[in-house]
């Protein structure tokens, strides 16, 4: 009886924390809106109802150059987009994160304790998930540029993600979890039979093809919300990824407290269910905003357009290319790539002029794509290849991330994590990571963006390059904090066990750190991919960042490996034992330190190298000056 009605008091506490979650989530919105409201006035002012006609017989009626409503009808400019209706997109990200995580978070505790896979096994299982879910971000983003546009992406996407929790949800209740409340680490689980251990397959890969394909797009529509001609809402537009990666970490930190406990102590039903209510409040959140939003009409497929570049400039490869206002180029504003603006040259990769460079065959001889290419056309190829070295600058980075699900864990384990007589879950130290995103992320926009903006005169503080660079700063001090709780961990082992007296709170300093350095590096990448790819490819810009962080999982779980197989040599135990208190693993920490350095090193080369694209805009059209080179959307109608 005792039990029960402490069991009782538990549950209440745990509602009464949900309730708060919750009402933190709604306020966070409700902010959100409240404090942009007067921006939108005063955009709206500033557009003093004008509406901007661009007409185009090359277009169907139904779209304009770049934004496009499916009624083809004219509409006011202030009239769509902005932070009212993209604080819907904030929080169905918010919310979609909290439906991921509360399966991914526990998911292999899920397969070693109800379906009896041994730990190597599980361990092997969730990484192949994990990796899928980025590889999918890629497929999402090349539909969202070529075919389907963001908004489709996003409706087919979430619909995936929601029948692949609904249907985890009814395999576990009805083929998995059996008995009730097994799978809590002491009740066992009745062997799985073939067909529901089918469908749990079918069910969470459904959802990391639904999670996948949806992260990169819904990033790239909150930005096609902002109107960059008008320079209040561009800077609403670098505002915006601070609050989408505000907003992530708001629905994990959920995840990773309230439902890690449900579902640790054998509730995985409920634990799903409450994942995919989630997901379908997300899921009717975004569709709320369906006639307000603005939309950016899709490119075609871009593969073809690259290919035809490099074609072009290795069939005149004996060729001199020719100057700046020789080359080929459309009349008029309009670009040879559909719905987009054109590319002013630029002088890098010069040797891909030679594909824009005209021959006399070529003005003997009918338009060959594959022969001669617009200099839009050719910008677009050299985008991609000036991204490609600061992209991989951005993956050792990600090492440093990937270690908090692995080593920072294991790390903690060997801890004491005693709080009075509560055992507190080392993975569960990862929301001191939530939580020094969530402070960082308002002490960046409130204090240091002002600051930094009135020391360099940047409106926006920092650049996206100089954050990035930061956050690699901060990540190597991460590591090199994890390695210094490492050597006082090693010097309070308890003698004949394999824990340590040192308090598990030790690690406190390295989870914030790397929570800091998110709000630089991450919210900078997603920054800078956006608006640095071009108008054709804007999704695929977004979907780098995820691919960054699964090529980091690759080069972390390859670093282990090599790591082990020269440590081990003549029956040494090795940097990372069994029994971490034989091991070194502060030297596997200042190793990924130094390697974060040496990155570091070449990406200020890199980041040195790159010039920003420069593109066309209206205004360059009617021969007024432009001193901002970044991207402009204009709203057309």
């Amino acid at each position: 009886m005792v039990y029960v009605r402490a069991h009782a008091r538990a549950v209440h506490v745990l509602l009464a924390i949900v309730s708060c979650y919750l009402l933190k989530f709604a306020l966070l919105s409700f902010l959100i809106f409240l404090s942009h409201a007067e921006l939108q006035a005063k955009e709206d002012n500033t557009s003093n109802g004008e509406l901007r006609f661009h007409v185009k017989e090359s277009y169907n009626d139904d779209y304009d150059t770049n934004s496009l409503k499916p009624e083809g009808i004219l509409i006011k400019k202030a009239s769509i987009g902005g932070w009212k209706w993209t604080s819907l997109l904030l929080a169905n990200q918010g919310l979609a994160t909290l439906a991921f995580f509360g399966v991914g978070v526990n998911l292999v505790l899920f397969l070693t304790r109800v379906l009896e896979q041994g730990n190597a096994s599980a361990a092997n299982n969730v990484s192949k998930w994990t990796g899928t879910v980025y590889l999918c971000s890629l497929i999402g983003a090349f539909l969202s540029d070529s075919y389907w546009g963001r908004y489709l992406t996003c409706t087919i996407f979430q619909l995936i993600f929601v029948l692949g929790l609904v249907l985890l949800s009814v395999t576990s209740g009805v083929f998995l979890i059996t008995p009730d409340g097994c799978g809590d680490g002491k009740l066992p689980c009745m062997p799985a039979s073939p067909t529901g251990v089918a469908i749990f397959y079918l069910s969470i890969y459904m959802i990391a093809f639904g999670y996948g394909g949806h992260q990169p797009t819904i990033a790239t529509f909150g930005a096609d919300q902002f109107d960059e001609a008008n320079p209040k809402q561009k800077n609403s537009k670098a505002a915006f990824f601070c609050y989408f990666y505000f907003a992530l970490n708001v629905g994990s930190l959920f995840s990773n407290t309230i439902l890690v406990y449900y579902e640790d102590s054998g509730k995985w039903t409920l634990g799903f269910l409450v994942s995919t209510g989630s997901a379908i409040v997300a899921l009717l959140l975004f569709l709320v905003g369906t006639k307000k939003y603005r939309y950016v009409k899709p490119s075609g497929n871009p593969l073809p357009r690259l290919a035809q570049v490099f074609v072009a400039a290795a069939r005149k490869w004996d060729i001199v290319p020719a100057k700046e206002g020789d080359l080929y180029e459309l009349e008029g504003s309009e670009s040879a790539i559909k719905g987009t603006r054109k590319i002013l040259h630029s002088n890098e990769f010069v040797y891909l002029d030679k594909a824009a460079t005209i021959t006399e065959s070529d003005l003997s001889s009918p338009k060959n794509p594959w022969r001669l290419c617009t200099v839009s056309q050719v910008e677009e190829a050299k985008c991609v290849l000036k991204m490609i070295p600061v992209w991989l600058c951005t993956i050792i980075y990600s090492v440093v991330f990937t270690q908090m699900a692995s080593l920072f864990v294991e790390q903690g384990n060997v801890m004491n994590s005693m709080i009075g007589q509560f055992h507190l879950p080392a993975a569960s130290m990862s929301a001191f990571d939530i939580c020094s995103v969530l402070i960082c992320t308002g002490i960046y926009r409130q204090f240091l963006v002002p600051l930094a903006g009135r020391l360099s005169g940047n409106p926006k503080g920092l650049t996206q390059l100089q954050r990035m660079g930061i956050g690699l700063i901060i990540g190597m001090s991460a590591m090199l904090a994890a390695g210094a709780t490492e050597v006082a961990r090693l010097r309070h082992v308890v003698p004949g066990e394999k824990s340590s007296a040192l308090s598990i709170f030790w690690q406190v300093p390295q989870y914030m750190l790397v929570g800091a350095s998110e709000v630089f590096m991450y919210v900078g990448q997603l920054e800078f991919f956006n608006e640095q790819a071009p108008d054709g490819i804007k999704s695929f810009g977004s979907s780098l960042c995820m691919a960054s962080m699964s090529l980091g999982n690759y080069v972390s779980s390859m670093l282990v490996n090599m790591v082990t197989r020269i440590t081990t040599q003549g029956d040494k135990p090795g940097w990372i034992p069994e029994d971490l208190n034989t091991g070194h693993m502060e030297r596997f920490y200042f190793l990924i330190a130094a390697l974060t350095a040496f990155d570091f090193v070449i990406y200020l080369f890199c980041a040195k190298w790159y010039k920003i694209n420069n593109l066309e805009s209206e205004e360059d059209n009617e021969g007024v000056d432009k001193e901002d080179q970044e991207e402009q959307v204009l709203v057309r109608v």
